[in-house]
């Protein structure tokens, strides 16, 4: 006697190994047969959404937090410099905005040695005593 589960698992294999078989392209999301170009790779544009947001899942979220990170230095560094072109403060006023040292678009290096960490076009540079020379570029 077999029982249903046993015939139901022997047609979805022996389906499979058809498709495999006659070279059948199957989508890469839902494994289901594909009908019409040659380079297919989705049934639908649902599918290959789906297939790419689980992909780039991991690395867009943490790239989501640093660009957040960034995005706040900036905004603090335009709060604390205001209209000036250029302002003496210290390190703790930003700290203490949320201002996350560690996190920055680039580095520059002048001439005389003196290193700007900017924010995408604002920079500061650390000076002695715990405080901070911020610029904006341009």
């Amino acid at each position: 006697m077999i029982k249903n589960g046993y015939i139901c698992l022997k047609i979805a294999i022996n389906s499979r190994i058809k498709q495999l078989i006659m070279n059948e392209k199957l989508c890469l999301e839902c494994s289901k047969v594909l009908k019409g170009r040659a380079d297919k790779k989705f049934c639908d544009e649902g599918c290959r959404n789906q297939y790419n947001n689980n992909l780039n899942s991991d690395t867009s979220a943490e790239m989501r937090s640093i660009q957040n990170i960034l995005r706040k230095n900036r905004r603090i560094l335009v709060e604390v410099l205001g209209e000036n072109e250029k302002l003496k403060t210290s390190l703790k006023k930003l700290t203490d905005k949320g201002f996350l040292l560690d996190y920055m678009t680039y580095l520059y290096n002048t001439k005389t040695g003196s290193q700007y960490r900017y924010s995408f076009e604002y920079g500061i540079m650390l000076l002695e005593e715990n405080m901070v020379l911020i610029v904006k570029k341009g």
